[in-house]
């Protein structure tokens, strides 16, 4: 079963290690932490601003994951949405899509927002594909937009208003309980 949990201080060590995972980092549109320290004033950062809400995703109990929000105190009702699954053992079993879930009605439901958008590479056709059966919408494609590995590659901007995760919501959610992905 899939969870969310407010992010903990505890999880510092974990996200860092996830973070660095050469499976996680390959569709992450920025380079991961150059060391501890590094991740360590930014999540220190991340922790303190009211602008941020983090999760961690928990797969039966146990750390998976983590999904985020930034612009959350902006006045246009809307916040970069942001996830990973940083367990190999989670990854492709629904996770993701579960998590997605949660996540889309905290963000709606506690945080009053309108609507959430999220940059991803285009070549990550699993993380568009999870989006788009949510209700997130293409709004624009940022050619040679993100830099790694020695490569340009291209961002896919999606995003998803609140009514239109409403029209989704009810399917979905019946779908990833029948399948014991969510209670």
């Amino acid at each position: 079963m899939i969870e969310l949990r407010d992010l903990r201080e505890e999880d510092a060590d974990r996200l860092y290690s996830w973070r660095r995972e050469p499976d996680v980092d390959r569709w992450m549109y920025k380079l991961p932490p150059p060391s501890f320290e590094a991740h360590r004033a930014w999540f220190d950062a991340f922790m303190a601003d009211p602008d941020r809400a983090g999760w961690v995703i928990l797969s039966n109990g146990e750390p998976a994951g983590m999904m985020s929000l930034s612009g959350l105190t902006g006045p246009g009702q809307r916040a970069q949405w942001g996830w990973y699954i940083g367990e190999a053992v989670a990854r492709g079993r629904g996770a993701g899509r579960a998590a997605q879930a949660l996540g889309l009605d905290r963000a709606f439901a506690d945080y009053g927002l309108q609507k959430l958008w999220s940059e991803v590479l285009a070549d990550n056709d699993v993380a568009l594909k999870a989006q788009a059966a949510a209700g997130f919408r293409r709004e624009g494609y940022l050619r040679r937009h993100a830099f790694k590995q020695g490569e340009f590659h291209d961002v896919v901007i999606v995003a998803v208003l609140a009514e239109e995760w409403q029209e989704k919501r009810g399917a979905v959610l019946r779908d990833l309980k029948a399948s014991g992905l969510i209670g």
